[in-house]
């Protein structure tokens, strides 16, 4: 399901997002463009990265965190995403930027880790938003474990509803935006902060540190991680609005219709148009958050 998803959304996401297809904590008078990397840049920080390091890149997509992250480190990083076409695009990415030596992403099933890499082969391992797809994370992070030195940090942003900051799973419109998030970002159910903490011990990890790097979201010295989805009427923010949002939506449905957009188009359109509004009221309501941060060391 997750590669079929993202053979479709891959676009429609570098479209509205650019290369690196996560959210992030911003500060005031901070561009979207900055949140990103700096976002990244700390992930790298607490991992240790150092530029004699190899790297694993979890569920990578086009490569965009892991080219800024090499670029920032000087680290060899490797990514695997399960999409054959996010492979061919990342890696031609990787090549325009002259990085191609150190940077480099495969296929490969992020729940089959230990079938593509040898054992201890990597000195840190990192995953942006893109473990909230594993149908079962114990086995995704164990693979992470088999793949990296002992010792070695492991460390990511993912998913989560926040039951401590009021989720209730009794509440009607509560499960309907989690299961509009689900729906809209082909991703099975959504995990909490305990049960992303014990994934990780149960994979052979020590949990160092687990935080919501959004839970200042509504602070006056913050724009909210969801902001970006609201949209504003500039040239550049035009096509997150809702209006841009309907304009792509008809361009789509034009371009399907004379069959230039491969068929199912302008059904993941409609979907990621929904899915906008849903993650858009989970911020405000503080019941789900992209950004639960983790750093894990191998034991």
């Amino acid at each position: 399901m997750v590669n079929s998803f993202y053979d479709l959304v891959t676009d429609f996401y570098e479209w509205g997002w650019g290369q690196s297809f996560h959210f992030a904590p911003r500060l005031c008078r901070e561009t979207f463009e900055e949140s990103i990397l700096r976002s990244e840049y700390y992930l790298a920080l607490r991992a240790n990265i150092q530029p004699s390091y190899k790297v694993l890149d979890v569920g990578c997509g086009v490569g965009g965190p892991m080219r800024n992250i090499q670029q920032f480190t000087g680290a060899d990083i490797t990514g695997v995403t399960i999409n054959q076409y996010q492979v061919r695009v990342a890696n031609q990415y990787c090549a325009q930027k002259g990085i191609e030596k150190k940077c480099r992403v495969v296929q490969g099933d992020f729940q089959k880790l230990p079938e593509k890499f040898e054992p201890e082969s990597f000195d840190a391992a990192y995953a942006i938003e893109a473990t909230c797809h594993s149908p079962d994370r114990r086995v995704c992070f164990s693979g992470v474990n088999e793949c990296l030195k002992k010792g070695a940090l492991f460390v990511g942003y993912d998913w989560v509803v926040l039951p401590e900051s009021g989720y209730d799973s009794s509440n009607p419109d509560h499960v309907r935006v989690k299961e509009g998030i689900e729906v809209g970002n082909g991703l099975p159910t959504l995990a909490t902060s305990n049960e992303i903490s014990s994934a990780l011990e149960d994979s052979g990890f020590e949990v160092l540190d687990v935080f919501d790097a959004n839970k200042n979201v509504h602070s006056a010295h913050q724009v909210p991680w969801y902001y970006t989805l609201c949209g504003s009427f500039t040239l550049k923010g035009f096509r997150m609005t809702r209006l841009g949002r309907m304009c792509t939506h008809a361009m789509v449905s034009t371009l399907e219709f004379l069959r230039v957009a491969p068929q199912g188009s302008v059904r993941v359109s409609a979907l990621l148009n929904a899915t906008a509004l849903d993650l858009v009221e989970g911020g405000r309501k503080e019941i789900f958050t992209p950004s639960l941060f983790f750093v894990a060391r191998k034991k």
